[in-house]
């Protein structure tokens, strides 16, 4: 459901979903394992930055199919409606796309473009070494702390609809055990990304916990809980803020 990797089905709306919101952060996993070996292949045969950041992008949209960002245009398109919630909720379920939703993943699309070229600039030099990838290693934990916050939203914030596939997840999930494990998940995943490059660790971990704030503000106030939508717009958000924060911490 959350990525293009073939899994064994599963019957929806039944047991068979009830701890699956654990495995949600190991898609992140598999993403930020690819962008690390896209990056070693890319400094054994000396591929440039400019196309190390391009390909680096296009590897979560390429593993999820897009469902993230599918959820981020939706929002954007919501949001800069104006409209009453009820209104903005409707066209959360619009599957057409918007000129806001277009011009917000084109904005988006270029601030990450360089956010991750400034962060391949200051950690990748061209030379291997632990120091010289640190950052870029911290920076591939971040895919796995967005979804694991993405679960705990799931299972801990209110649902803004009585319907969905967002709905379906928060009923049929056993929430305790869920939250309890996806925070362990979450507090594993900080550590190591703070073992991995204090500074720039440090600073990615608290940008996604400012996305997590923002999400929770912004879903309660606009839209009076969460969607499956704005779950995806958290992800794909905080993995933007998370870049910036990668880009800062580069240039300290």
């Amino acid at each position: 459901m959350y990525s293009k990797i073939p899994m064994p089905g599963f019957t929806w709306n039944s047991g068979d979903m009830k701890y699956h919101l654990i495995f949600f952060p190991l898609v992140g996993a598999v993403i930020g394992l690819l962008e690390w070996i896209w990056l070693m292949l890319c400094l054994a045969a000396g591929i440039g930055n400019t196309a190390v950041a391009a390909v680096s992008l296009a590897i979560p949209l390429l593993v999820t199919g897009g469902i993230h960002v599918d959820g981020f245009m939706d929002t954007m398109d919501a949001v800069h409606s104006w409209q009453n919630r009820e209104k903005k909720l409707e066209i959360l379920k619009d599957p057409h796309i918007g000129a806001f939703a277009v011009i917000s993943l084109a904005a988006y699309g270029l601030l990450a473009f360089a956010a991750m070229s400034q962060i391949l600039l200051a950690a990748v030099p061209r030379r291997i070494s632990s120091g010289d990838t640190a950052l870029f290693a911290s920076f591939c934990c971040v895919f796995f702390l967005s979804r694991a916050l993405s679960g705990i939203s799931v299972s801990t914030f209110q649902p803004a609809k009585k319907d969905g596939m967002l709905k379906t997840s928060e009923q049929t999930a056993a929430k305790r055990v869920v939250r309890r494990c996806l925070c362990a998940e979450a507090a594993l995943c900080v550590l190591v990304m703070v073992r991995l490059c204090p500074v720039g660790g440090g600073l990615m971990a608290f940008a996604v916990g400012l996305a997590f704030v923002w999400y929770r503000d912004m879903s309660c106030r606009t839209f009076g809980g969460i969607t499956g939508d704005l779950a995806g717009w958290f992800v794909t958000m905080a993995e933007l803020m998370a870049m910036i924060a990668g880009w800062i911490a580069g240039m300290l």
